[in-house]
């Protein structure tokens, strides 16, 4: 007697065998059978007491029954029929023998038990007296349990199903028993010889006799597998629903897939793609032919490390036409490989590394479903059991059929996103600059990187070398992702390197592109509405020979900077208006930055995040700032590691740092111009003196012609006071002539016999290339000469 079982306990022969074939429990009913005390027989091995050796036991069957001729301790034989069950190593391991010891005889018609006139029901009855040990069962019972109804009364019902559940099942019987209240219990109990786990649904009622008295409990068994598996189905859909395609990342999407279906639908699950084409990135339509080269996205185990896998995520390997997962991709459909089919032992002759891994792991079913969304194939999934007993069955297909076609189409999804954003970012990274150009003012380094799971988008920087030796830098971001976003940007770029051309202020340029955004806002726009095109600029122009910058920004975030010695710290910046709004006034603002002064211009990618806001952004990014003088490159990278997350930002960065360079005073030198033509070789003189001076005597026959023309033709249509300026590095030397006239000057093309129009011309030919730039004062036109011999 147990506290679990308040009843006779000797009523079974009951021993327990372990793993290694020795007794571990013995209890009194067995030693009323046989005639050995528990300490005799704990320890020692089963088979000292079997008469006719070992029986027929199936290794890995969960029950055996059948008789044995047992050794009796007077030494006499004794036939015993014992059933016998294999419990998981989770609850002992082993094997449990049981044989009731009462009962056995046909049921008195008289007994109060019988007269609950429920043998004849369809529906599966057993009977168990006040000791809860079975009294009785009707046929469909009988067929459930699989066993004869003779050689099992007198057995309790835990040592019928031998299983945990089963245990659950007697506790509840006894509260039945002890409270005359009837009970449902739902249990989940492999039945049969196969070990098939079913669904049931057990309505426990008390039985009384003529006086009132409880003296048993009736169980009605109702099957409702079918019900249950279902809904379990319908459960697994609508989890697929929910945990299938929840990223555009292909590899996720393939191992979301094998996650949802382990262990609800198989063992072990592996996704395996096919590589899209090299020069369009799709999939052809229609169907494929084997043997068929497939990629390995993903796949999934009921045993942690996935040992059973042959092929690891990532590796390819080919399927030939007799594998399950080629024979379903030439078919077009789903294929099912067991024992049954018929195919399996053909599966296995075609690789004989699976088969090594069939016979270790005790693979019993393969199925094999095509992953197929509008029209295009786009791998295959396999699903493999083999701790589960059953088979796949028609419905397993249906709902694997079911839960893959809601993948392929979030893969498929995946693979269209892949294409664009590989689309968008080959693009993007067209438009942007691959090599800064390497200028006298300053000194830069970029980085782009691309939102981490929204797309490309539109950021972008440059710089663009200007005349007289200045340079412009620029940061800009266009609202949205995708190929239209870096479509804009590359307008956006362009036609800020042609109005950086024409040498317009910061707060010039912004005005005309935001026009330019307006523009194209309409044109993007359809059935009269505008489109939603939208971005923001920061704009800024540094002079290295006054070291001065001139900054204006369109809705961009201000830069920071870092002068030498000093903590970073941002630019005051007027707060202009984003691109596109039209109509409203930009304006700049100026710096005095000493030489290797540290600007750094960025995108809100960069410092805005889910996590913060841009104001702790900008702390940390002056944090990261601080203290480097080193190379510009390793700084980018110190910002990027300090400030993004490590799987990348939401949105798109763009970071620039540029050092600032000043020019010495010595290699800057300008003349007044008098307003008179005879004055000409004197001022030519003076700077064919200078270049000498400088060392640049190589340069001064080129110099002395593009002198005189330039200022000839300020005196003959320029408005005093006008001005001469020299400026060179050590590969380029640039003259400049100022006036207060606004007069833009052009070439024109002479005619044989006119006397002039030919100075520009002449500029033109002999210089690396020429321009005017309009000043708050008036012009100056420039020319720049090449130190190098290029150009």
């Amino acid at each position: 007697m147990s506290p679990v079982y308040p009843f006779d306990d000797a009523a079974t022969a009951r021993a327990v065998v372990d793993e290694r074939g020795r007794f571990v429990e013995w209890n009194e009913g067995a030693r009323r059978l046989l005639g050995w005390a528990a300490e005799e027989v704990v320890g020692t091995p089963a088979t000292n007491l079997l008469a006719d050796g070992l029986p027929a036991v199936l290794p890995g069957r969960a029950r055996w029954d059948g008789v044995l001729a047992l050794r009796h301790r007077d030494g006499r034989e004794v036939p015993v029929w014992v059933l016998a069950h294999h419990r998981p190593p989770e609850h002992g391991g082993g094997w449990l023998l049981v044989t009731p010891l009462e009962g056995g005889g046909p049921p008195d018609p008289d007994d109060p038990l019988i007269r609950a006139e429920l043998m004849q029901s369809p529906c599966a009855i057993a009977l168990y007296d006040e000791r809860l040990r079975l009294h009785a069962i009707n046929s469909a019972m009988a067929e459930v349990i699989g066993l004869p109804p003779e050689r099992l009364r007198g057995l309790r019902h835990s040592e019928i199903g031998g299983r945990p559940q089963s245990e659950d099942v007697e506790r509840h019987l006894h509260h039945v028993l002890t409270t005359g209240r009837g009970h449902d219990v739902r249990t989940y109990l492999p039945v049969g010889r196969e070990g098939r786990v079913n669904a049931w649904l057990a309505r426990m009622s008390p039985i009384t006799d003529t006086a009132g008295r409880v003296c048993g409990v009736c169980v009605a068994a109702h099957d409702f597998t079918e019900q249950y598996l279902a809904q379990e189905r319908l459960q697994l859909v609508n989890e697929a629903s929910v945990r299938i395609g929840t990223t555009l990342d292909v590899t996720r999407t393939a191992q979301e897939l094998a996650d949802v279906c382990v262990p609800a639908l198989a063992d072990f699950v592996s996704i395996d793609l096919l590589d899209p084409p090299e020069h369009d990135g799709e999939i052809p339509s229609g169907p494929l032919g084997v043997p068929a080269r497939l990629r390995r996205a993903a796949h999934r185990s009921v045993t942690p490390g996935s040992p059973e896998a042959v092929t690891l995520p990532g590796q390819t390997e080919v399927y030939p036409a007799v594998s399950p997962q080629g024979a379903s991709l030439l078919a077009g459909h789903s294929v099912v490989v067991s024992p049954e089919t018929g195919d399996l032992e053909k599966w296995l002759a075609w690789d004989p590394v699976r088969r090594r891994r069939v016979e270790e792991y005790g693979i019993h079913s393969t199925m094999s479903v095509p992953i197929q969304a509008r029209g295009v194939t786009l791998g295959v999934a396999a699903f493999t059991r083999f701790q589960q007993p059953a088979p796949f069955l028609p419905d397993d297909v249906l709902l694997a059929e079911e839960v893959t076609a809601r993948a392929a189409v979030c893969i498929d999804n995946a693979l269209r996103y892949s294409r664009e954003r590989e689309t968008a970012l080959a693009l993007q990274r067209s438009l942007l600059p691959r090599i800064l150009p390497r200028t006298a003012a300053v000194d830069a380094a970029s980085r782009y990187l691309p939102a981490a799971r929204a797309g490309v988008g539109g950021d972008w920087f440059d710089v663009i070398p200007l005349s007289g030796m200045r340079v412009a830098m620029v940061v800009g971001d266009v609202i949205g992702h995708g190929v239209q976003a870096s479509a804009s940007m590359g307008r956006l770029r362009t036609a800020v390197r042609t109005l950086a051309d024409i040498d317009l202020a910061p707060d010039e340029l912004l005005t005309h592109l935001d026009d330019l955004v307006a523009r194209m806002s309409a044109e993007a726009g359809d059935e009269g509405r505008p489109g939603e095109v939208g971005a923001t600029c920061l704009y800024a122009v540094y002079d290295p020979v006054s070291r001065r910058c001139s900054l204006a920004r369109a809705g961009h975030p201000s830069p920071l900077m870092v002068l030498p010695g000093g903590a970073p710290r941002p630019m005051e910046l007027p707060e202009g208006p984003p691109l596109g709004l039209g109509g409203l006034p930009f304006e700049s603002a100026e710096y005095e930055l000493p030489e290797n002064t540290l600007l750094a211009f960025f995108t809100d990618g960069l410092v805005e995040s889910r996590e913060r806001d841009a104001d702790a952004g900008r702390r940390l990014l002056g944090a990261a700032l601080a203290g480097r003088p080193g190379a510009l490159d390793e700084t980018c990278d110190h910002v990027l590691h300090a400030l993004l997350p490590p799987g990348g930002a939401a949105d798109d960065v763009a970071l620039l740092l540029a050092r600032t360079r000043g020019l010495p005073r010595t290699q800057a030198a300008s003349w007044d111009i008098p307003a008179d033509p005879s004055l000409v070789g004197p001022i030519r003189k003076q700077a064919l003196e200078q270049l000498g001076a400088w060392g640049l005597n190589e340069a001064a026959f080129t110099t002395e012609l593009v002198v005189s023309e330039l200022v000839t033709n300020a005196i003959r249509y320029g408005t005093p006071p006008m001005r001469l300026r020299l400026i060179h590095d050590d590969t380029h030397l640039i003259c400049e002539v100022s006036d207060t006239s606004h007069t833009a000057p052009h070439l024109r093309r002479a005619k044989t016999w006119d006397e002039g129009g030919r100075g520009l011309l002449l500029v033109a030919q002999l210089t690396r290339r020429w321009g005017s730039r309009h000043t708050a004062e008036g012009k100056t036109i420039w020319a720049e000469l090449s130190l190098t011999g290029e150009g």
